[in-house]
């Protein structure tokens, strides 16, 4: 079992498997595999500040700052990326997320934050797909959001089956929601799987107790000043899961404030997005970062340095989430192998 609070020190490779990361943002995942034993030993990763965020929390041996589509023309690359159990990786989804505006938004170049180049982000996961048969590893797995399985987007998926099979892949694609993972969120996730030795079928079902916001949150939130916010937090009702379900209330009024969410005590709570706002109902409060970081499982040790913690948790996988589904691999595909 996975607990929420933990520490990258007392983290200990115990498994001969070697693991490396594109899309590595601050590094959720990497630090979900180095939960469950594995060796992490390097990443790609474009935007400058989350790679300096990796560096100093995860000390990779291979690290590359740049543009995927650039790490793929590269010529120069240790041999040792061409030995890899499992290539890891998130390829940017707000193209596919059912809450952004889907269809309008593929083809167009766009950037996450001020520092970060532009770039597509529809076809990423096929740039993806050209370091996997780049590398040609064992195993592949990829995250996204569930939007990328409904709607339009399933031709996307269809194409996506289509290349791993081209370059010798089979793959299996999971819904899985991190409230049943040893994660106090609700996040729900898509997790392409591929393999090209064989293996038998992956089963992967996960039925960990929900943990509750109150059984991990901090004593006290941060105090709102005076503020629309605070207007409108102060007149919540018990149950009601954002501002915008009070402003409808109040006027009747739809589609305003649904961005900022109130969680409850009594439940688990809702996906951390990177941007948005989040409050406490239980004392009226907003939630703070380590409130943020006991919700995504982030290590109590993680250095977030000067950056937005709210905005890096929301940017990553949780640790626990990739941590039970890599000892899931490890038991059923890799462990007779070792």
């Amino acid at each position: 079992m996975f607990s929420v609070n933990w520490k990258i020190a007392d983290l200990q490779v115990d498994k001969p498997v070697k693991v490396f990361s594109a899309f590595s943002c601050g590094g959720g995942s990497s630090l979900g595999y180095k939960r469950a034993g594995f060796d992490v030993i390097g990443n790609v990763e474009i935007d400058p500040k989350m790679n300096d965020l990796y560096i100093t929390n995860n000390k990779p041996k291979y690290n590359f700052c740049e543009d995927l589509r650039e790490f793929n023309k590269r010529e120069d690359l240790p041999k040792e990326l061409y030995d890899l159990d499992i290539l890891d990786g998130s390829p940017p989804c707000t193209s596919f997320s059912t809450a952004g505006i889907r269809e309008e938004g593929w083809g167009k170049k766009k950037k996450f934050r001020e520092g970060q180049a532009l770039q597509t982000l529809d076809d990423l996961f096929f740039v993806f797909l050209d370091t996997v048969e780049k590398l040609k590893p064992k195993i592949v797995i990829a995250e996204n959001v569930p939007g990328i399985i409904k709607g339009n987007a399933k031709g996307y998926v269809n194409l996506i089956i289509k290349r791993f099979k081209s370059i010798g892949y089979d793959v299996q694609i999971f819904a899985l929601n991190a409230a049943h993972m040893e994660v106090p969120q609700a996040r729900h996730r898509v997790f392409f799987i591929a393999n090209r030795c064989g293996f038998q079928k992956l089963k992967l079902v996960f039925d960990y107790p929900e943990i509750r916001f109150k059984d991990i949150r901090t004593e006290h939130g941060i105090k709102l000043n005076k503020s629309t916010q605070k207007t409108l937090l102060d007149q919540a009702k018990k149950g009601e899961r954002s501002l915008g379900e009070v402003v409808q209330r109040l006027t009747g009024e739809k589609n305003k404030y649904f961005t900022q969410i109130i969680i409850q005590d009594e439940q688990v709570a809702y996906t951390i997005a990177s941007s948005g706002g989040y409050f406490r109902e239980c004392d009226r409060t907003k939630l703070n970062d380590e409130d943020f970081r006991r919700i995504q499982t982030f290590p109590e040790d993680y250095n977030f340095k000067k950056q937005n913690v709210q905005y890096v948790c929301g940017m990553s996988v949780p640790p626990n989430m990739m941590a039970n589904i890599a000892q899931e691999i490890w038991e059923q595909w890799l462990k007779s192998k070792s």
